[in-house]
This record gives C-alpha cells, structure tokens and sequence, in this order.
C-alpha cells in the first residue's frame, strides 16, 4: 500500500471518529435539554423526535442510490457533517418549534448519508478482498467516538452548561468535515465503491433482478427480524431501572450506553477478522445468538447492577452485527452496481421494523409487565437466528 494511501486510511479512521462524537451530541440529550431549559412538554419533543425518526426512514434508499450514483462521496460527508453543525447551532441559538424540527430532520438525513458515504469510501480505498477487516477497524473507531463523545458531552453539561453539548457537537462536525474532505481523491475507485462490474462503470442491476435474488431477501428478513428484537430492549430495561431506583436510573442508563459501547470497540476489530477467516455465516450467528440469551436475563435479575452488566451481550451482538451485515451485503451486492442502494432499501426494513418494535411492545409491557416484554422480544430473536442458521447461504467467496 502506498504512502498516500496510508494517509487516506489514517484520515477515514478520524472521520469514524469524529462523525460519532457528531452524532452523540444531537441524539441522547436533545430531550434532556429541551426540556430543562425550554421547558418543552413531552408531545412538542415527541414530535420533534418524532421528525429525526421520519426523515431518517425516508432517506436511507435515496441516500444509497444516491451514493452510488455520484463520485463526490466526500462532498458528501462533508456537506451533511456541516448540516449537523448548523443544525446543533440552530437548536441552542433558535427558540422556534418549526426551527428544532427542522434542525431534527437536518440531522436525520445527515445521519444516513455520513455511514453510507464511509462504508463506499472504505471499499473504494481497500477493494473486496480487505474490506471485512477495514470494517471492523471502521466500526471499533466509531464506537471508541461514542464512548469519548459521551463520556465529554456529560462532562460539558455538568461544568459549563447543556447547550454546551450541541457547541461540542457543532465543532466535531466540521472536524469530521475537515478529515473527510483530507481523504485524497485519487486514492478511492469509485467502481469499487458500489461494487460494479469490472467491464463499465455505468452498468448495474436493476431492481427486478435484485428482488429475484433470494438469498438478499432471506438476509433482509433476518435483519429486520433481529432489529425488532433489539431495538426495544434499552427502552424497557431503563422502565425497569427507573422502577427499581428511580433516583438513580439516569446514571444507569448513561452506564448501559458507554459499557456497550466500550465492549463494541475491541468487538468489531475481532469481527472484521473473523470473518474474513471463518466466513460472515459463523461470525454473525454469534452476533444473533445473545440476543436471546440477553432478552431471557433481564427477566431473571432485579438488582440494577446486575441488568447493567447484561448489557455486555448488547456489545457484542451489536459489534458483531455493526461490522459482519455491511460485509454480508458486500457480498451479495457484487458486481450490481447496487452496493449502497441495497444498504439504504435495508436500513429503511430495519427502521420500520425497529419503529415497529417499540410500539408493539410498549403496549405488551403496559398490559402484561417488562418481563412478558423481555419475552416476547426474546422469541423473536431466536426466530431470527433459526432464519440466518436454517436458511441464509455463505457469503463468502461465492459469485452472483
């Protein structure tokens, strides 16, 4: 590998780490801030929360095509990590509903097209052949930004002020403005980065063909299977937490976040490893697996303590999943053209189904307790590992 390229890859680590410090100061304590110090009512940020959610889902199949399409990727990450510093700028410095809202979806639509970018950038500067272990380097950065963009942002609330979280924000997005665009442009195929054929850079695959392919239908059904089980679980343990040691259980869940975080780092390296080894098959199966096991300890334990450190396994299934699903998809997107459409048509599967998940089992917890919730979320987590074992193929190495 050559010395600029070396560089290229040195700056991509920067951009995972600091588009998470980015993303980690708009996420977790918007709520927190408009409440202490607008004194928001819980409808008004619901549906400020509520726009993130929606553009997010919306965006995430025009975002891929989008990046398929043009070479500019790193305009791209660029423009969007800039759009989260205005919008982190407008949510402390504009008092307006219909300005949060906006800054909401701003930052919902830059958070789809950030990952995608990265994820085609990274294939362009590696190529297939090194791309399972450039990943798990990808995702150990981005979740090492987590633990430090957390751990800072409560930091910055404690000695200075809440709005100084979105200040942090805003200077970490145009920090990952500055590393992306440092990214030399001649070091990245742009073939490569969507996975075309070797022969044209404009021919791809279309849509029927796609959904011919039985084997992205099977993994699309797994995934969205996994994310509903998933995306409920920290919402009802921090229920369950508030209910055990209701004075307490903000420090619970902030400790839930940064203990899954921390575990996800050396996870993800381990991941991209392992996968290009013992195939993405085995590798993502363990991801799958302690999910369940995760679901069916809640409901054995009380003691906060306890239900923290189960959070371990959501380390290591997320780590797992973070790295090994984006390879998987690699996979069986070559030669498409399609690489980064198929990621976005999937994310906007997982989103519905995690949206999905929340509601369901808010109503299940509500009539029938956390633990019946836990359960139910457990069950389907096993039916998503039995798909991915009984019914998903190998990836690795094999052909369209």
């Amino acid at each position: 590998m050559t010395e600029p390229k070396r560089r290229s890859l040195a700056c991509l680590d920067l951009v995972n780490f600091f588009q998470a410090d980015t993303q980690t100061g708009v996420g977790p304590f918007l709520a927190v801030y408009l409440l202490a110090t607008r004194r928001w009512d819980a409808g008004r940020i619901g549906i400020a929360m509520f726009a993130q959610g929606l553009a997010v889902v919306l965006a995430q199949t025009p975002a891929g095509a989008l990046v398929d399409s043009l070479k500019q990727k790193r305009m791209m990450i660029a423009i969007a990590s800039i759009a989260v510093a205005a919008a982190s700028i407008a949510i402390v410095h504009l008092d307006g509903f219909s300005a949060v809202v906006a800054a909401q979806v701003a930052v919902g639509v830059s958070s789809v097209v950030i990952p995608l970018a990265i994820v085609a950038i990274t294939m362009g500067l590696v190529g297939h052949a090194r791309f399972a272990r450039r990943m798990g380097r990808n995702e150990a950065f981005n979740h090492a930004g987590n633990v430090f963009g957390a751990a800072l942002a409560g930091i910055l609330s404690r000695i200075v002020n809440q709005s100084a979280i979105f200040n942090f924000a805003a200077v970490m997005g145009v920090t990952t403005a500055a590393s992306a665009l440092a990214i030399r442009e001649h070091d990245i195929d742009h073939r490569a980065a969507r996975e075309a054929t070797l022969d044209s850079d404009d021919r791809v695959t279309g849509w029927r063909e796609i959904l011919a392919e039985h084997r992205i239908l099977i993994f699309a059904a797994c995934v969205i299977l996994f994310h509903f089980a998933n995306a409920a679980m920290l919402p009802i343990l921090g229920e369950e937490l508030a209910t055990i040691d209701h004075a307490n259980s903000g420090l619970y869940m902030a400790a839930c976040i940064v203990l899954a975080q921390a575990v996800m780092t050396p996870v993800a390296l381990l991941a991209g490893r392992l996968a290009e080894s013992w195939g993405r098959k085995p590798v993502l199966a363990m991801g799958f697996a302690v999910l369940p096991v995760r679901g069916v300890l809640y409901t054995m334990v009380r003691n906060p303590y306890a239900l923290v450190s189960i959070q371990i396994l959501d380390g290591i299934g997320a780590g797992i999943f973070g790295v090994v699903a984006v390879i998987m998809v690699s996979d069986l997107a070559r030669g498409t053209g399609r690489f980064n459409l198929i990621q976005g048509a999937l994310n906007t599967g997982v989103s519905i189904g995690a949206s999905i998940s929340n509601l369901m089992t808010g109503f299940i917890v509500k009539r029938f307790g956390s633990n019946a919730g836990f359960i139910v979320l457990a069950s389907i987590a096993a039916i998503a590992l039995a798909s991915l074992l009984f019914a998903m193929p190998e990836t690795k190495d094999q052909r369209r």
